[in-house]
């Protein structure tokens, strides 16, 4: 009998070591939050990464993904991370740029060429230097970033040229970057939540948006609106971004699997994003949409003379630098 309570009590003081401890096999639980329709990539792909890490660290991380706002707008979840009531989202360097403003150049128009372009700027050292200065200001960790799409514009007429947009009643989101364009070319700009864009756009709130196609399909934004007009303004990006608290409790070894899968993850859903986009074009004429080519230079040309970069506290030297990579 005094050998089995010696049994018991020792397993009783193992078991409570590991309460304290945790124990190697302890799972935490973890939220991961965008605002992105649970049909595109940035949520499939979400839910892939989501598994693939629960199986690369033998289950001692579950995370449970929140689409299409379900934890709040965009603005939301960005505060959610220094509130603690997120892990982990997807969210625009445009946001990021709140705590960082240079960080917010890439989202100046027409900085990129094309997808490859920014592509190549995600493994440059710019990007690195300004991904540095947000996890600084903030204390984040921006841990990979996916391809979001080139941004158009839909409206209810014809627009070909800079000058068509005046006067236009246009949805943007509330973001220095974002406006530049538009404001540019004289549209009224109105910042209405993303989730709520459609509606506006049915009952003429608004005239215009812009966004990229897939997004558009997504959303449905073709619908209720005649004309996209490829402006190819923003060639837009998402980052998938840790908290800092998070990313603190992580050891080495768990650092390197969320990176190592989230970059996997934002290369499969880039991957879906370009080849969506390259048969869209095709199928918005195939539904009676008219989309148009535009005088691309002329856009350019009134963003450089009436919305310069300094304007929004982008630095010109990493504008160049990003400008120069091939």
């Amino acid at each position: 009998m005094i050998a089995r309570r010696s049994v018991l009590g020792a397993f009783g003081a193992l078991a409570g070591l590991a309460a304290l401890t945790g124990g190697a096999s302890a799972q935490t639980k973890l939220n991961w939050a965008h605002v992105y329709e649970v049909t595109e990539p940035f949520h499939t792909e979400t839910l892939w990464a989501a598994e693939e890490i629960r199986k690369r660290t033998d289950g001692r991380y579950e995370i449970q993904v929140y689409p299409a706002s379900q934890l709040g707008k965009e603005a939301d979840i960005n505060q959610g991370l220094t509130l603690g009531t997120v892990d982990i989202i997807i969210s625009g360097s445009s946001f990021a740029a709140r705590e960082f403003a240079p960080i917010g150049v890439t989202y100046y128009p027409y900085i990129f060429r094309d997808p490859d372009h920014l592509l190549a700027y995600t493994k440059s050292d710019v990007f690195k230097r300004l991904a540095a200065g947000y996890e600084e200001a903030s204390g984040h960790h921006i841990a990979a970033v996916t391809y979001y799409g080139t941004r158009h514009t839909t409206a209810k007429k014809p627009v070909r040229t800079c000058d068509d947009l005046q006067g236009v009643k246009m949805r943007v989101p509330d973001v220095p970057a974002y406006l530049a364009m538009p404001q540019a070319c004289g549209a009224n700009t109105a910042p209405i939540a993303f989730a709520e864009v459609y509606l506006a756009l049915q009952n003429g709130t608004v005239e215009a948006q812009e966004n990229p196609l897939t997004t558009i399909e997504a959303k449905k934004f073709y619908e209720v609106q005649s004309h996209i007009a490829l402006t190819g303004h923003i060639t837009d990006h998402l980052n998938t971004v840790v908290s800092q608290s998070r990313w603190a409790s992580l050891t080495d070894a768990d650092k390197a699997i969320f990176s190592e899968v989230m970059l996997e993850a934002a290369a499969r859903a880039t991957k879906i994003v370009q080849e969506r986009e390259a048969a869209l074009v095709e199928t918005f004429r195939g539904r009676g949409i008219d989309v148009a080519e535009v005088d691309k230079a002329g856009f350019e040309k009134a963003v450089a003379e009436r919305a310069p970069l300094e304007k929004y506290g982008y630095r010109k030297d990493d504008y160049d630098a990003i400008r120069a990579i091939r």
